[in-house]
């Protein structure tokens, strides 16, 4: 009798196992799924951003350059803002930003997939460079864009600095 009462914990115990397990792998494998698609949605965003026609585009920026101009001047009336200037910068900020939070989520989508250390920083670096120069690539098939080195860089240094926070905030507790 006792042989069996050992074998039922045993099979208990191994059950408990097998479903915490299951419920693991599903938990890890509905993660990567989450950050895959986080992925492609930033990607496919950026995409359609860089495939508007330069007037579409400017008028977009132009927009949010100047409800940004219009909140500045409510606290600081006597500023004089250039929209022009302050529209462009407003654009290349946008390049930046957008490849800092691609740098964070390639860093997030390569930990989960099991790229450690250097080589995750090195390949997800090198995905945003790509993609950032395919991304200049596209725009000389755009209505009135073109390719810039400089975007390439801003994009580089954006990235570069979501791959800094993204290793920054795994060390923090």
């Amino acid at each position: 009798m006792e042989g069996s009462s050992t074998l039922c914990i045993i099979t208990i115990e191994y059950d408990k196992y097998c479903k915490n397990n299951r419920k693991r792998r599903y938990s890890m494998n509905k993660r990567k799924t989450i950050l895959w698609l986080a992925v492609i949605l930033w990607l496919v965003l950026i995409f359609i951003l860089s495939a508007q026609p330069v007037h579409k585009s400017n008028g977009l920026s132009k927009a949010i350059a100047e409800k940004i101009i219009e909140f500045i001047k409510k606290i600081f009336p006597k500023e004089n803002i250039n929209l022009g200037r302050f529209n462009h910068y407003l654009r290349k900020t946008a390049h930046f930003f957008a490849y800092m939070i691609l740098g964070i989520l390639m860093m997030n989508v390569l930990k989960i997939i099991g790229v450690d250390g250097g080589k995750r920083i090195i390949l997800a670096l090198l995905i945003c460079i790509i993609y950032a120069i395919s991304d200049e690539l596209h725009q000389l098939f755009v209505l009135g864009r073109g390719a810039q080195v400089k975007d390439v860089i801003i994009d580089t240094m954006g990235a570069l600095v979501g791959i800094g926070l993204s290793k920054k905030c795994r060390k923090m507790p």
